[in-house]
């Protein structure tokens, strides 16, 4: 691998192994609004969104840090009123406790109207258009949570980058090289270990979220469960029960909405998680090296990333799917596997969690990271054995590139109706605390 190469994939670490605070869809609804805001020049008097159906999906049931509360109003209300898009994803950092006071006051004067935008294509899709004493600025967002494609004030285009989405959604997320999974291990293993250290930020940010879930009594409490004396006594104190209760711990924290950062990946906070604290975990409990453990986590967070570059930002297929692919990877290979052996640990996974649904961000989105770690874990101790899904199995391919290419187009294409089944059931259930209600559809 060429030096170039070799810097082309680090910016896109860089760019796609991000901190965030809470759940990037309603905070990226909240950036959107703040930047709309900050073009204004003024406070908003009213705040029209519209919102892809994913965004919609994923912002509907998940805590928004430090408020207490759920859902996209206040997020919303938080972006205009002490929301700072120059810090992105931790847009709202300055949140506390007489901000949450006024954003409630605003969202009761009734200033804020969400819709549904059925029109385009792209699946991450935020638009917010702010008005006050005759003005207006419009922000839109679209395929990745910070890119801004549409700036206007007033008359006056201040940029338009916003360009036809493919309907079959295959590119989206596609960013800086094209990659394969030899080409992901050929990286993590060769370059020069100082020029991927900055990857321990990660397990430093995410380890601070799980010890967060491990104090408090966040979301289902899932991480602190598997660490009480009844999960101790089912589970034992295995390597295994510690690698699930940690990650848990993490995301049980980031749901429910702890004021804490993580470091995302591809835009998703559970997925940097679930790519990051599994192989930390390991890594201690398996006293392998720094340096090891610097190259799983290059791994497992690269492996990932090259997923989502034909599944798409967001998807109807949970982003712990990705995740937890990678992590088996940098598992695998902390366990001494080979390229081969890492190859058989992913078509492990494909055969085993295809399929399993997005239904939103949310507080139990813990048992799913879990379930995909456990899987990651089997499948990577299978893998070490050379056990493997074949190809006369299912969707399973000889080529572990064409076997991740079948996951990613059943996610990206195969599973659409499935997404608007779920968008439906969870936009008409008829629960006393429904966090989002009215919404409607919009036709640009």
């Amino acid at each position: 691998m060429t030096r170039e190469e070799q810097q082309a994939i680090i910016a896109l670490i860089k760019q796609q192994v991000v901190p965030a605070i809470g759940c990037t869809e309603p905070i990226a609804v909240a950036l959107c609004v703040a930047k709309a805001t900050q073009l204004l020049g003024q406070t908003p008097e009213k705040i029209e969104v519209r919102l892809s159906a994913n965004i919609l999906k994923n912002a509907m049931g998940v805590g928004i840090p430090g408020t207490g509360m759920i859902g996209l109003p206040i997020a919303i209300a938080l972006g205009a009123l002490i929301g700072k898009p120059e810090c992105e994803l931790e847009v709202l950092c300055d949140c506390n406790k007489q901000a949450v006071e006024r954003g409630k006051q605003y969202i009761a004067e009734n200033r804020i109207h969400i819709s549904l935008e059925e029109n385009d294509p792209d699946k991450l899709y935020v638009n917010a258009l702010v008005t006050a004493d005759g003005h207006e600025a419009e922000a839109r967002i679209k395929t990745h949570h910070t890119h801004f494609v549409l700036l206007r004030k007033d008359a006056e285009m201040l940029s338009n980058d916003d360009k036809p989405a493919c309907q079959c959604n295959s590119q989206q997320g596609r960013e800086g090289p094209e990659l394969t999974l030899r080409k992901v291990y050929d990286f993590a293993t060769e370059t020069d270990v100082e020029d991927i250290r900055f990857i321990l930020e990660a397990k430093r940010l995410n380890e601070a979220a799980a010890m967060s879930g491990l104090k408090e009594n966040y979301g289902h409490q899932l991480g602190k469960t598997m660490c009480s004396p009844l999960g101790r006594g089912i589970m034992g104190d295995s390597i295994f029960s510690k690698v699930l209760s940690v990650t848990s711990c993490a995301c049980d924290a980031r749901m429910a909405g702890a004021m804490v950062p993580v470091m995302s990946n591809s835009g998703s906070g559970n997925q940097g998680i679930c790519a990051t604290m599994p192989v930390v975990v390991f890594a201690e409990e398996n006293h392998n090296t720094e340096e090891e453990t610097i190259r799983a986590l290059i791994i497992s967070n690269l492996t990932a990333i090259y997923i989502k570059q034909t599944l798409g930002a967001l998807s109807a297929l949970c982003g712990c799917v990705v995740a937890s692919t990678g992590s088996s990877c940098g598992i695998t290979y902390l366990m001494g596997g080979t390229y081969e052996q890492i190859s058989y640990s992913v078509k492990n996974m494909i055969a085993n969690l295809t399929g399993m649904i997005c239904d939103g961000a949310k507080p139990s989105c813990a048992l799913k990271l879990t379930s995909g770690v456990s899987t990651a874990m089997l499948s990577a101790m299978l893998a070490m054995q050379h056990k493997y899904v074949s190809s006369q199995e299912g969707i399973i391919d000889d080529d572990v590139d064409k076997s991740i290419h079948n996951l990613t187009a059943i996610g990206s294409r195969g599973m659409d109706e499935t997404d608007r089944f779920v968008l439906d059931i969870m936009t008409h259930k008829t629960n006393k605390n429904k966090p989002v209600g009215g919404i409607k559809r919009a036709h640009t």
